[in-house]
């Protein structure tokens, strides 16, 4: 699935990751599944679809794609069973550049990311609401700002390319995602499949897993770090895709470091 090549982090690029994962709250690890490999991995895990939660995903930028340019994700979801959910996230971070306010809020994750060859640090305000929330917002029967709390809105102010307001965002999507966490025999920990079907048609399946950060590591002299270099290719979701036609369109930074280019992936 992955080529040794791809796989592999320079000592820099390691000493790097490992500086970036003392300093923030959590770690995923995420595989992106060839289109070749697809259904022999849904079948050698016996996963059952029946198992899957449905969520549905929107992404929000200027045609554009202003803010994935400046490094911005702005993204509501819907989740069967569940409330809806927001967030807004800056990728990459230095988290030791974030402020004591936003690092002491249980609302705000810094996260590093972590794929075959590659990694970025993200760090990200979330915010839940109940259910019905983020649909009116996404097919703009209301304002986009509606399905972001007020912190939320803040935020992206103060991160967000002058001139471009979150009211002036179009919609990217949906895309219908069809989610399965459990754990599988032999592993320790719970694993996440997850099947992104995007509005063109196109799917890609990722496995992932979630951890706390080892603060053991925080004891840790600090990598040396290389300079501020290697954007992370396809995030957020697939970079480049476009979606067929935007649902919504109306009127209308920073530069941490950056592991080397991972595969291609959904969004975290």
């Amino acid at each position: 699935m992955v080529s040794e090549s791809a796989a592999t982090l320079s000592d820099v690029d390691l000493g790097n990751a490992m500086a970036l994962m003392a300093e923030s709250d959590s770690v995923e690890l995420k595989l992106t599944v060839d289109e070749a490999d697809r259904w022999s991995t849904i079948t050698s895990l016996e996963l059952d679809p029946l198992d899957a939660q449905m969520r549905q995903v929107f992404f929000f930028d200027t045609p554009d794609l202003a803010l994935d340019k400046a490094g911005v994700v702005v993204r509501a979801r819907r989740v069967q069973g569940k409330g809806d959910d927001s967030i807004v996230k800056l990728r990459p971070v230095v988290p030791s550049d974030m402020p004591a306010d936003l690092r002491t809020s249980s609302d705000f994750v810094v996260e590093v990311d972590a794929v075959p060859g590659g990694y970025v640090c993200s760090g990200s305000l979330k915010a839940k609401h109940p259910a019905g929330t983020v649909q009116p917002s996404a097919t703009g029967e209301r304002p986009l700002r509606k399905a972001f709390s007020k912190a939320q809105r803040a935020f992206y102010r103060a991160h967000a390319p002058e001139g471009i307001d979150l009211d002036s965002l179009v919609t990217l999507g949906p895309i219908n995602v069809m989610k399965i966490k459990y754990a599988p025999e032999g592993f320790s920990r719970r694993l996440a499949v997850e099947l992104w079907v995007y509005p063109d048609g196109s799917r890609i399946l990722e496995l992932s897993t979630r951890c706390a950060v080892n603060k053991q590591l925080a004891g840790r002299p600090r990598a040396a770090r290389a300079p501020a270099t290697g954007r992370a290719r396809c995030w957020p979701g697939r970079r480049g895709w476009r979606p067929p036609r935007a649902r919504r369109a109306r009127a209308g930074s920073r530069s941490p470091p950056r592991g080397p280019r991972p595969r291609s992936g959904p969004p975290g």
